[in-house]
């Protein structure tokens, strides 16, 4: 096997195995809070359905990339295509969706009280199951072209304005349907990620205003739990932002060319898949309930294995 598909496969190998892990430990743990607790918090609510699309995410879109990494072929027939295709549009564009409710939500959570303020954060936590709903019916809709140029390869040459993934190929037929698939998602992505880095901005503000006081600020907006949950949406939104640049520039250069290769659409897959592979891990690192729940499954699972090797002595 050439070196170069080596490290291509290993590094996607390594990213989907670790992000299915980090997002999967995730959702046990939240799992886990529900059962104990019978109800979630809205910003737990939140996180947890970060970790769910991006879980979706990787499985459908990463380990049929690594599987065609390393030279697995017909992987799909034309309907299969098209789910997966849809599938990961819809999980990719959920993923900034819910990155930025989060740090909307955050900012609300963290807003000094005024006449206004105060009736919106009593309605913010019931509109968090409605918000995913609309979220959902929203990014349906827009992501319905891609499944219906979606197919397997074909053998002989890729036609022009075609989005070659490997295992299935994206055929737009021409370049108007092709730039107008790329914008509308271009529009939507960088409308959502704006909003983000708004209300981000405004935690920055918000933090920097009450960084000398922190007595203060435990005082008006109930401890230091809201201040380590913004840091903890402030380096989400940092990590996203990041990812999503690169992804985007590879992105504006798949529209200005005709055929595009499929090391740049590999390179545009690994960018934009490694905010749903690290995002748990900072999840777990910042989140006090869910390292609290790992941690004690750690501990309840290693004096059940002393307890086995007493018994077999």
């Amino acid at each position: 096997m050439d070196l170069c598909v080596t490290i291509k496969g290993v590094s996607f190998l390594l990213q989907t195995g670790m992000g299915i892990l980090g997002n999967t430990v995730v959702l046990l743990a939240y799992t886990h809070i529900v059962y104990s607790e019978s109800k979630l918090l809205p910003v737990d609510m939140i996180l947890c359905h970060l970790a769910f699309v991006n879980l979706m995410l990787l499985l459908v879109r990463c380990i049929p990339q690594t599987m065609t990494v390393f030279g697995l072929r017909d992987l799909f027939n034309d309907p299969g295509c098209k789910v997966v295709i849809y599938a990961y549009r819809i999980s990719r564009a959920l993923s900034v969706c819910v990155t930025c409710m989060l740090s909307v939500f955050q900012a609300v959570t963290i807003a000094p009280a005024g006449p206004c303020l105060s009736r919106l954060k009593l309605a913010t936590p019931s509109l968090v199951l409605p918000s995913f709903a609309g979220l959902w019916l929203l990014n349906m809709a827009i992501c319905i072209a891609a499944p219906l140029f979606s197919m397997a390869p074909r053998n002989g040459t890729v036609p022009a304005f075609t989005l070659n993934l490997g295992f299935c190929h994206v055929d737009f037929r021409d370049s108007l349907s092709y730039v107008i698939n790329g914008v509308s998602q271009s529009i939507r992505d960088f409308a959502f990620v704006a909003l983000m880095v708004g209300s981000s901005g405004y935690i920055l503000l918000l933090l920097h205003r009450h960084s000398r006081n922190v007595r203060g600020i435990r005082r008006s907006h109930g401890g230091g739990a809201e201040t380590r949950a913004a840091k903890t949406v402030l380096t989400l939104v940092v990590l996203y932002v990041v990812f999503f640049g690169i992804d985007n520039v590879i992105w504006i250069y798949m529209l200005t060319v005709p055929k595009v290769s499929p090391v740049v659409a590999d390179m545009k897959i690994f960018f934009s898949s490694c905010y749903a592979s690290l995002s748990p891990f900072f999840i777990i690192s910042s989140n006090k309930k869910v390292k609290a729940k790992i941690v004690c499954s750690a501990e309840q699972e290693i004096p059940s294995s002393d307890t086995q090797e007493s018994s077999e002595k």
